[in-house]
């Protein structure tokens, strides 16, 4: 029996601030079931509150609670093992880290990496560069190969943190999507089972969460591909045009 639907949020349900059309009275229906609905995101541009805000400016009516984030999945892990981070994270995300960041000067721990435009030239890399020489960690919030703006696709953070390791010899924790654990936590103690993951990236939302025993449904909007759903060696459990069809299948199945 299904209890719990995950939804990935740019690019499924909006892309920047322009919701996927229909999206909004979709989600209006999911949420008048009796299914357990998380937003798990690895959008590390915005901290909890400004993308809670975007949402809600664009319609949706979703809880602040109900968003469950790389983001916040870094901050507990920063805070757990008490490091002293050097933070390459957009103005936006600082929010939700406000007091953990350690300047270069300091001698930096650990190196936590998201996507940053502004951050990453080649000063600020290097600096996250000699900070891994000198024994730091380096934590990636997610590795995605790129994201969906109204002006096309674009780099995320995955190519930095690859040439990061490649330089510094390390391997960085990734805490967001597609880590199992990550699914895991955001269902709580709900059975993998009994839960369905929307997303529109095949291998960080669909693949991510196939693996965790969590059914995956791809979207065709936002950075999907044609030919995606043929990317992953277990195709998803249903392709579909939108969020707006994924809802629709979901409801026939509650409702049998």
């Amino acid at each position: 029996m299904l209890r719990a639907v995950l939804i990935d949020l740019s690019g499924t349900l909006h892309i920047e601030n322009q919701a996927i059309p229909g999206a909004v009275e979709a989600l209006k229906k999911l949420l008048a079931t009796n299914l357990t609905i998380k937003f798990v995101t690895n959008t590390t541009k915005e901290s909890q509150n400004f993308l809670y805000n975007r949402l809600t400016n664009l319609g949706f009516p979703i809880k602040k609670e109900q968003i469950f984030s790389s983001l916040a999945a870094a901050k507990t892990l920063i805070t757990n093992r008490q490091l002293k981070p050097l933070l390459l994270l957009s103005p936006e995300a600082l929010e939700d880290f406000e007091g953990l960041g350690c300047p270069v000067e300091n001698n930096p721990n650990a190196v936590v990496i998201g996507l940053a435009p502004n951050e990453f030239h080649y000063e600020r890399l290097n600096d996250a560069f000699r900070c891994l020489l000198n024994g730091a960690e380096l934590i990636a919030i997610h590795c995605g190969k790129y994201y969906k703006r109204k002006d096309g696709l674009a780099l995320g953070p995955g190519c930095f943190v690859k040439g990061l390791e490649y330089s510094a010899q390390c391997t960085a924790t990734v805490v967001g999507k597609p880590q199992k654990m990550f699914f895991h936590s955001a269902l709580g103690d709900i059975n993998p089972a009994q839960a369905v993951m929307i997303g529109d990236d095949v291998t960080d939302d669909v693949e991510g969460a196939m693996k965790a025993g969590i059914r995956g449904f791809l979207v065709q909007t936002g950075k999907y591909q044609p030919g995606d759903e043929k990317k992953i060696s277990t195709p998803p459990d249903a392709v579909v045009p939108s969020f707006v069809e994924a809802v629709e299948k979901i409801l026939q199945e509650i409702n049998k």
